[in-house]
């Protein structure tokens, strides 16, 4: 009765005949002698068929057996569901993102000699289960049959890093899950540990946060925060978006408006797509992990690998970009991405924002002050689903600065990748500059949209004779119809906190830093200096 009904919520047709047979804790033997456990969700019959590999740091039993273990195999895909390195009985040290290539090439290795393996293997899975795919894929001779790619990217260290600075929101709150995971009754609901994690976000130096969420050091967290400056290279190992343009491997892609990995994912098919490797991509208006995202990311990912080893050639009439028009309760359909649209500089002036060209003006001001930062309000974050709030409390504060745009007289739809370029002075050369979009309603109520940071340091952009920098700010791009009677809004702030950590204004490095100093900023919108955002205006 629950597979039926999985299978309805899912849109998948109901499968019939025997149930698949399951082999628990196979080892998988690794080059160094460390064993990794995995399942085995055989399909009834005879012969060898080819097999779905899941590598997961989540284990293999309760959802994620029952989903990517027994729904797959349930519709014909055998399935071998895989405890990476350090987790949920495999052997070795659970180090994220340093040897997935390594252990993920040694399995396929493994799997295509065996017996009930026909030699084609492919692969699915979402989040960092698509890390492992990425460090598998570029790297066969052999390549893989398919790739399922769902909320993940080729290089997460943007994401660790977005504008350089550290994600503490995200980092904290998967560093608290991978630590206490293995734990009793860790995966049932805990208000309690929710809250213990949230205060924690706020733990000076950062790297103490993870005693201070789950009372011990979390390894993780412990490198995040330690390799955070510019230069370091210790993350190298795991960034193959060098390789992205090489694969050679069908993908498919779903994520969502409100995920971290946007920009990254979509950097991911840009390439391919340039490479000819015709990717496809769904982009819903999701959050991560959300639950109406994984519907559509198994159904997804099910007809993708039935058509690619099972001969179900149905699944890949979808055009090549699928994605939802925001606040038109709209799907649209493109072959490529971006699409055509008109780049639209919306200039920052006193209070406003319009297409006019800028006016003499003095500058915005406003004091950044690190033991009181600027809070976060929505956005893609892990800790529970956010996406868009009503900004009312963060934009009452003095440093926030806000432009605002006229009534709209018509629709406004705004579809492809965003970016601000901002003017700005700190007495103190450090600041944070994040810039957010935003969508006032017509009772005034003003909801986030999309948003970008990015961390000045003194020397970091060459500044003119008066010390102003000009700072180009990627925002996440977004498919978002501004309704008539609706209005644009930006606010630039210094900080937007834990979602980013907090510029302490020292130089000193964030594993460490405790103390800091105020920031008073200048922002510029003159016509030596003009200050806009570009909007992707589709007019289709």
């Amino acid at each position: 009765m629950f597979d039926r009904l999985l299978d309805r919520y899912l849109g998948l047709p109901s499968a019939e005949g025997p149930a698949p047979s399951v082999t628990k804790a196979i080892p998988v033997p690794m080059p160094d002698g460390v064993k990794l456990l995995a399942d085995r969700y055989a399909v009834p019959g005879d012969g060898p068929r080819p097999v779905v590999l899941i590598r997961t740091p989540y284990g293999r039993e309760g959802l994620m057996g029952k989903i990517f273990g027994e729904t797959f195999a349930r519709h014909g895909l055998q399935t071998v569901l895989q405890s990476t390195r350090g987790t949920f009985g495999s052997g070795g040290e659970f180090r994220p993102f340093h040897l997935e290539k390594e252990d993920g090439l040694a399995t396929v290795a493994w799997l295509r000699e065996q017996p009930w393996c026909d030699g084609r293997v492919a692969m699915a899975g979402a989040s960092y289960l698509g890390h492992t795919q990425w460090a598998i894929a570029p790297y066969l001779d052999e390549p893989l049959e398919a790739l399922c790619l769902g909320v993940t990217a080729s290089e997460f260290v943007s994401t660790f890093y977005p504008g350089g600075v550290l994600a503490v929101d995200n980092m904290v709150s998967w560093s608290a899950l991978i630590g206490r995971q293995e734990g009793r009754f860790a995966g049932l609901p805990n208000p309690w540990q929710t809250k213990k994690t949230r205060r924690a976000m706020a733990h000076l130096p950062v790297s103490g946060a993870d005693v201070a969420a789950i009372g011990k050091q979390v390894r993780f967290l412990q490198d995040v925060s330690a390799h955070a400056e510019p230069g370091d290279d210790f993350w190298a190992p795991s960034d193959h978006s060098a390789e992205v343009a090489a694969l050679r491997t069908p993908v498919t892609m779903v994520t969502g408006w409100y995920d971290l990995f946007i920009s990254a994912q979509l950097r991911d098919f840009k390439e391919l797509a340039k490479a000819g490797r015709a990717p496809r991509i769904t982009i819903g208006p999701w959050a991560h992990g959300e639950p109406a995202s994984l519907k559509t990311l198994l159904t997804d990912q099910i007809g993708f690998l039935s058509a690619h080893l099972l001969g179900d050639r149905a699944p890949l009439r979808q055009s090549p970009v699928r994605l939802y028009l925001q606040g038109s309760g709209r799907w649209l359909d493109f072959e490529s991405w971006p699409p055509e649209s008109g780049a639209t500089p919306y200039f920052l002036r006193p209070g406003g924002l319009s297409v006019a060209e800028p006016v003499e003006s003095k500058p915005g001001r406003f004091t950044f002050d690190p033991a009181d930062p600027t809070p976060a309000v929505g956005g893609p974050l892990l800790s529970g689903v956010q996406k868009q709030q009503d900004n009312k409390d963060v934009e009452k504060r003095r440093d926030v600065l806000l432009f605002t745009g006229d009534v709209l007289e018509r629709d406004l739809d705004v579809i492809g990748e965003i970016s601000a370029l901002v003017h700005v002075r700190t007495d103190i050369g450090h600041g944070d500059v994040f810039v957010r979009l935003c969508d006032v309603d017509r009772r005034g109520v003003s909801r986030n949209v999309t948003d970008g940071i990015l961390r000045l340091r003194p020397g970091s952009l060459e500044s003119d004779v008066d010390g102003v920098v000009a700072a180009e700010v990627p925002l996440d791009p977004t498919a978002y119809r501004f309704r008539r009677g609706h209005r644009l809004r930006l606010q630039v702030a210094g900080g937007a906190f834990p979602r980013f950590a907090r510029n302490h204004g020292t130089g000193e490095p964030v594993f460490s830093a405790v103390d800091g100093n105020p920031a008073r900023f200048e922002i510029f919108h003159d016509p030596a200096h003009p200050s806009r955002i570009t909007l992707p205006v589709f007019e289709g």
